[in-house]
């Protein structure tokens, strides 16, 4: 292969490592935590609030470890009136699947004042991230980064000089509890708009930061000496390379990240290597993670804005903003011109040019060539007794009170439904126009997996109850990454998986099924366990729009006693 430079980026891209999978260092080791999750007054946004933080951190502490060490979080539940899990975003679980931290699915909630140790394997380098996965605690506040470094006598198929990290995020000033009743009401209350997106934690309320960030008195942006909000500033010095981590751990918004006057190169998606490709912004959903190198070639007399601004929804919320502060000039000097401009909201050829040009890194695993099931999801807004739901294939989730992997295990029967939801939908329904009959039904059945086999899914979008409606999905995989084999525009036909890449699709986690479109993805189904599959928009997820994934549930090893110590497991088996 080749070698070329990607503009003035001045950095080989292209001597790859051929195949970046990582051996387990020898040195690898376990690193211990000890956490507690509690409220506390924040003002993220320059205005006070109540968030959900980890010993008294907005956002969380951030976890940094290397492939093969043991991560043991000792988390303990301060909450006084409700319960806690936290998922490991984008780490599989191998061997450990109660540690995913899905409340019951793959765990209890952690009652108030209890603890529970989780411990796994962090076995791929990669960008990730933790958040709450019980209710709508990710809302609340409740997230942090977890960055894995290559093993100790490997490297990365990519040089850089520094590192910069971004977690993306949105913020409400309505109560999390607040916005759950108001989904679960008639009439429904939708939770509306963000008010603020933040950077690492800290945004601005209502102003213009560009305006009035050598005055803090203009609007709201009252940041100055107020830790809590002031923009991070990510310090650079000339001529270097950083790797910049970007993850979007939002409850709503899809966004759009550009930094002026600079190029970006795509190198890692989800904890996977990519074929480097050059961009000027990039668009990042709820659950996605990326790292992009940056080229500091500008003018370093100058500072430059990095901006950040919705997709996909008609954006109500301001852009976020912060600065690349070039050394050795003054973090407070004041870009000069203004910040980078968002894509329209609904430029979905912009937001799908993007997404398709991301590739597997050559040398990186592919597909299997075919595949033992395919599951169609069709994913459709509904009414349920009269409250607005969604659902998939006619079926809006809601989780049983016993965890899953528990109740399998030891063949509790009585712990969800038994009835497994269907793997199509009725080929007559018309995606492109609301339900003839907007009535639905819930469960909470399980798709029985057999291990070891190839799963094909097709995430089909369609129409919401609103006339000519459909809504950007990111769809969230545990337990395992999964090859994005292609997208569609309308309906998924039989003869569409002709046109699937089996050469170089690229490894994810989560993956966006775009209005009126749809996904096709496949993985294997080699790790054992009962893992959730769904929208990572956090209200989608509580009104219903999820499935559930079981494979080999009688590999599962010892359980620990306090995964499963509610509900019929705990009183049953001590």
């Amino acid at each position: 292969m080749g070698c070329k430079f990607w503009g003035s980026m001045d950095v080989v891209l292209c001597c790859f490592i051929a195949l970046s999978l990582v051996h387990v260092s020898l040195g690898a080791k376990a690193r211990h935590f000890k956490w507690e999750v509690e409220y506390m007054y924040r003002s993220p946004d320059c205005l006070e609030h109540i968030v959900m933080g980890i010993n008294g951190q907005f956002p969380g502490p951030t976890i940094r470890a290397k492939a093969g060490d043991t991560i043991v979080v000792e988390l303990t539940n301060k909450l006084h009136t409700e319960g806690v899990v936290i998922h490991w975003h984008g780490i599989r679980q191998l061997g450990t699947p109660w540690a995913d931290g899905t409340a019951s699915i793959s765990q209890c909630a952690i009652n108030p004042g209890e603890t529970f140790k989780y411990r796994f394997k962090v076995d791929r380098p990669g960008t990730y991230f933790y958040h709450g996965h019980y209710g709508m605690q990710r809302s609340a506040g409740l997230y942090g980064s977890l960055i894995v470094d290559v093993a100790d006598g490997e490297k990365e198929p990519f040089h850089y000089d520094g590192e910069l990290n971004l977690l993306l995020s949105d913020w409400w000033h309505k109560g999390v509890h607040e916005q759950e009743v108001g989904l679960s009401s008639i009439p429904f209350r939708w939770i509306g708009e963000p008010q603020s997106l933040l950077i690492n934690g800290r945004g601005q309320y209502n102003c213009s930061m560009a305006a009035s960030f050598s005055n803090p008195a203009v609007g709201q942006c009252k940041f100055r000496g107020n830790e809590q909000c002031a923009p991070q500033i990510l310090k650079v010095q000339p001529n270097k390379t950083y790797r910049l981590r970007i993850a979007s751990t939002t409850a709503l918004a899809s966004l759009n990240l550009a930094i002026q006057g600079h190029t970006m190169v795509v190198v890692e998606a989800d904890g996977n290597h990519v074929q480097p490709f050059a961009v000027k912004d990039l668009d990042i959903y709820s659950g996605e993670s990326y790292s992009v190198l940056l080229r500091t070639d500008q003018n370093p007399s100058r500072n430059y804005w990095i901006s950040i601004g919705v997709r996909g929804r008609e954006p109500k919320t301001r852009q976020a903003l912060t600065i690349l502060n070039y050394s050795p000039t003054s973090a407070s000097k004041i870009p000069t011109s203004r910040p980078p401009v968002t894509p329209p909201w609904n430029d979905y050829n912009h937001s799908k040019a993007f997404t398709k040009s991301i590739y597997a890194l050559m040398g990186s695993p592919k597909p299997p060539e075919t595949s033992h099931r395919r599951i169609v999801l069709l994913n459709t807004q509904n009414r349920v007794n009269g409250f607005i739901k969604w659902s998939i294939n006619n079926v809006s989730l809601v989780l049983p009170s016993t965890p899953y992997l528990g109740s399998i295990k030891f063949g509790l029967n009585h712990g969800f439904d038994q009835r497994s939801p269907p793997d199509n939908y009725d080929s007559s329904y018309d995606i492109m126009k609301p339900a003839v009959n907007q009535n639905s039904t819930q469960g909470s059945g399980v798709y029985s997996i057999t291990l070891n086999t190839t799963v094909d899914v097709i995430l089909q979008n369609a129409n919401a109850l609103a006339k000519d409606m459909s809504e950007i999905h990111p769809w969230h995989l545990h337990g395992h990454d999964f090859w994005v084999l292609g997208y569609g525009e309308g309906k998924f036909e039989d003869g569409d998986e002709k046109r699937f890449n089996l050469n170089n699709p690229p490894l994810r986690n989560t993956a966006v099924i775009f209005p009126y479109g749809w996904t096709a993805l496949r993985f294997v189904a080699d790790n054992p366990g009962v893992w959730a599959f769904h929208c990572h928009i956090e209200p989608h997820l509580h009104m219903g729009m999820g499935v559930v994934f079981a494979e080999g549930v009688h590999r599962v090893g010892q359980i620990p006693r306090e995964a499963l110590a509610c509900g019929l497991t705990g009183n049953k088996h001590n």
